[in-house]
């Protein structure tokens, strides 16, 4: 079977390796145990392997790069524009050779797929929409028209759409799925030392506006000041790096927030197990990893009100949903580190449903979409 994909994220090669980030390639090799040759349309550059990037596991890729583009601003638009017919006529080419299509959504190199898609209805297709697929979430017009066409079924046929949490009034395109990083055999019992003593908090991801890092920032000194030994772990990079390194010197947090960067899967997984609380003040998600990954170790989530997340904390049993109210939200979480019954029945919970979704049911679900 050729398997083809269509997506934005940017690679890099090594040698005859090629790599990306790290939890959207694991993620692909598992797709890929059930194909034998892979054709890639996307970003291919010239950036210095890091320690969140991964490489592909397969003998047989055959690599379609073109160039980034964006559709924000005249200029991008101009630009995107002059590159538009290169890169359909490479969507379409490993399009019309693949047995099965697979898109990577919401991004513009997804747009363009979903738009390409059309002309080959009688292919076996897949899309993973990894953002927010709640119809009455705000998002950019890309996005929009996106799953417009992924929902129609006269436009977009012979396809899965895997999209997470479970919406109303949905064409029989969407499959409501998830996502996972730890398998069966990483199961353990974890205990979590006294958090009254120190209470340990944990944020991963990118360091950007819209997964809000400075907000917990703003949580952690509030809890601070208010006499609680309060640790917060910082692990990804981004452009509020500085703006969060400013805060932490204005506002004399330097021996309570600790930024480590980008870290590898394991040093990360460690860092999971030695927190009380994973938070993500986030202002839009899909399926937030790093709240599904700290809840697998014992972590009590701490998360907005968006996409699946209130699904995932059970409406706030599992977890703390957050109103954005910093005052409201400090006295909340104050009530939990106060609380020794309430942490651990909101941790227990947290790995009883995490533990559900490990890779070893994930493999098996995509098995089935691959192969029948």
């Amino acid at each position: 079977m050729k398997f083809g994909i269509i997506t934005h994220v940017n690679h890099n090669k090594t040698g005859n390796e090629y790599f990306g980030y790290g939890p959207y390639v694991r993620e692909m090799n598992i797709w890929l145990n059930y194909v034998d040759e892979v054709l890639i349309v996307a970003p291919l550059m010239k950036n210095k392997i890091t320690a969140i990037d991964t490489a592909y596991k397969h003998q047989k890729i055959h690599f379609e790069k073109v160039p980034e583009f964006n559709f924000i601003g005249l200029v991008n638009v101009f630009y995107a524009l002059l590159k538009m017919p290169v890169v359909f006529w490479k969507i379409f080419f490993v399009m019309y050779q693949a047995d099965h299509i697979h898109l990577r959504c919401p991004g513009n190199m997804g747009l363009l797929g979903c738009l390409v898609q059309i002309l080959f209805p009688w292919k076996k297709k897949t899309a993973k929409y990894a953002g927010n697929w709640d119809p009455k979430s705000k998002q950019p017009w890309t996005y929009k028209l996106q799953k417009y066409i992924l929902n129609n079924t006269f436009l977009t046929k012979n396809m899965q759409v895997l999209v997470y949490g479970n919406w109303e009034n949905q064409s029989k395109n969407i499959v409501s799925f998830f996502t996972a990083t730890y398998a069966d055999v990483e199961k353990q019992d974890i205990e979590k030392l006294d958090l009254k003593n120190e209470s340990r908090f944990i944020f991963t991801g990118s360091l950007v506006e819209g997964k809000n890092p400075l907000y917990a920032l703003k949580v952690i000194n509030e809890l601070k000041k208010k006499k609680f030994n309060i640790i917060l772990n910082i692990y990804g990079e981004g452009s509020e790096r500085i703006s969060l390194e400013n805060y932490i010197i204005n506002n004399k947090l330097g021996e309570n927030v600790f930024l480590h960067g980008n870290q590898n899967k394991d040093v990360v997984k460690e860092a999971y197990k030695e927190s009380h609380f994973v938070i993500l003040p986030s202002k839009s998600e899909g399926w937030p990893k790093t709240i599904a990954e700290g809840m697998f170790w014992g972590c009590v989530p701490i998360a907005t009100k968006v996409s699946c997340l209130p699904y995932m904390l059970d409406f706030g049993k599992r977890g703390l949903l957050l109103s954005m109210d910093l005052k409201k939200d400090v006295s909340e979480i104050q009530k939990i580190i106060e609380n020794d019954n309430q942490f651990l029945k909101a941790s227990t919970e947290s790995v009883k449903w995490s533990q559900n979704y490990t890779t070893d049911l994930f493999e098996s679900e995509i098995k089935k979409l691959v192969i029948e």
